[in-house]
Parts: structure tokens; sequence; C-alpha cells
């Protein structure tokens, strides 16, 4: 026998099972494990950081982001318009962040607003250099690629330039000790493209991520100066520097630093901190994890493979 739509949704609806279920759930946020965020500070918000992240893609790249159509002759307007409203959506964002962080801290003499209004003002004085070092990064991008047709490709379609961008955008936030949104932003790039890019790793100039899938770039990494990567390059840690507790050091210098001139063919391994010297070549699937001189070149040996022919069969 079939039981009728109506006892379905009397037992979906059922008042005990539902208050059962609410007390059991509320009984994991009481342990003072976490994870939740209950009675605390207000936290940035996702949706209106990644808006503002948007609106800074505009000025980085005006006119291709699609929302209007730009002129020389009223561009200061245009581009007025959308550092006002960052301007005021930013420090929001970075006040919770601040105020997040006092309390973390057990901090009573933080002056949120002062500390947020100078912050924002800094990070928005830092856009003419930004955008100057991405001019860079897509003339790099052009000469590198043999299969770039224009500039206007590069900024509407490559994954590495988007990735760069943004990264370059939180690593100002992430040297002015903004809490959470740094992470944020580049996780939202980490999202779009499939390159991570920790927002504390420092980047040259003219740098150009070929394809870019699976590439990650972690915390301490330093890249120099017309460097190449190709796609599922890792540049890691080795291992984790721990104090005389047994717990690991923050901020220690754990991950590569890349000189000027170097290219990283795809799938290679570089951990630790060591220095790939100024322009050295690393080869496809190559596991480093020692410093190598000036004008290197470290290649992985062939595997072994086994090739034989296929048999013909008549009529196929």
């Amino acid at each position: 026998m079939r039981t009728c739509p109506q006892e379905h949704i009397k037992r979906a609806t059922d008042s005990n099972f539902i208050s059962t279920l609410v007390k059991d759930i509320c009984k994991t946020y009481e342990d003072g494990r976490g994870v939740n965020h209950i009675d605390g500070h207000n936290l940035p918000r996702e949706t209106e950081i990644l808006s503002i992240v948007n609106d800074l893609l505009d000025v980085v790249f005006p006119g291709y982001g699609g929302k209007e159509t730009y002129s020389l002759n009223t561009i200061k307007f245009s581009i007025g318009e959308i550092i006002a409203r960052v301007n005021i959506e930013l420090y929001d964002q970075i006040s919770r962040s601040f105020r997040y962080n006092c309390a973390m801290s057990n901090c009573d003499d933080c002056n949120t607003p002062e500390m947020a209004e100078k912050t924002v003002r800094r990070f928005l004085s830092a856009l003419p250099e930004i955008r100057e070092s991405m001019k860079m990064d897509v003339q790099a991008a052009f000469e590198g690629d043999p299969a770039a047709k224009n500039m206007d490709e590069i900024v509407l379609s490559y994954p590495g330039l988007k990735a760069i961008t943004i990264q370059r955008l939180a690593h100002v936030l992430y040297h002015e000790n903004v809490p959470l949104i740094p992470r944020m932003m580049s996780e939202y790039a980490h999202r779009l493209t499939g390159i991570d890019i920790h927002p504390g790793a420092h980047l040259g100039r003219a740098i150009f991520i070929d394809h870019g899938t699976g590439v990650v770039i972690g915390e301490t990494a330093v890249i120099g100066d017309n460097v190449k990567i190709y796609q599922g390059v890792t540049l890691g840690a080795l291992s984790f520097p721990k104090d005389a507790c047994g717990k690991i050091i923050k901020g220690a210098k754990r991950h590569p630093t890349i000189e000027d001139n170097v290219t990283i063919y795809a799938g290679a391994t570089i951990l630790g901190d060591i220095v790939i010297g100024k322009g050295s070549i690393i080869g496809g699937n190559v596991w480093l994890t020692e410093t190598v001189a000036q004008g290197s070149k470290i290649t992985a040996n062939p595997p072994d493979l086994t090739i034989s022919q296929r048999s013909q069969t008549k009529g196929v």
C-alpha cells in the first residue's frame, strides 16, 4: 500500500524530530572547540569582498569587465566613482577585520576606525604601482606565449594574469596586517583559476604563469623578475620549523626563492627555503630540495617506456 503525500509531509514536519535534531546540532556549538562564530564581532562579508575585488579589477584593467564602456575624456569620473565606492566599502570590511583581531587578542585599546582609515588609504595609494606591474605581466605573457594573438586576449582569458592581479592586491593588505581579507581574496582567485598563490608571497615584475592549473606558491616564496612558470608547479615547504614546545613557528621562511629570469616547467616541485639561481631552467616533473647556482639546468631522467606495435585487425 502506498503512503499518501499528506503522510510524507506530516512526517517531514514532525515537530518532535526537528526539535530533537536542533538540540543535537546546538550541542556541537557548546564544547568550546568551535567551529562557529557565535557571540563574536561581525566578520568580513565574502560577497562584499568579492564585489570590491571585481571593482578593483575594473580599475586595473578598465573596459575589460563589461560593466561599461570608458573614454579617455571621461575616465577620471568613472574611476573616481569606483574608487569612492571601494573606499567606503573596504573601510567597512577592514574595520570588521580589525575588530575581530582585537577581540581575538583581548586588546582593549585598538583604535579600529583610525587603523582602518590609514590602511585603506595606503592600499588605494598602491593601485598605480600595481597597475604598472600588471602592464609588465601582460607584456611578459604576450612575449612568452606564441599562441597569444594580442594583449586583449591575455587580459580577457589568461587565468595566470587574473590570479597574479588579485594576489598583488591581496599582498598589499597582507603587509598591512589586515586579518582574514587577503586570504579570502586569494582563495577567490584560486576558485576562479585553479592557481593558489598565498597573499604573503612576493612577486617581482613581468611574471608569466602559463596555463596555470594546479600551480601552488607558498606564503614565504620570493619570485624575481621575468620568471615563467608552467602548470602544476609547486613552490612549497619541505618542513615546518618548530619552537622548543614543538609548535610550528609562524612566518618563518620555508618556501623557495626564485631569482630573475628563471623558467620552471610543468609539474616541477621545489620545496624548502632554497634558492634557484638567476637564469636557471627547471625541467618538468623535477623534485628539487637543494639550492642551485645561477644558470643551472635541472632535468629529471625520462621514464622507462615500453613501446609496442599494435596488431592490425582486418576490417577495422
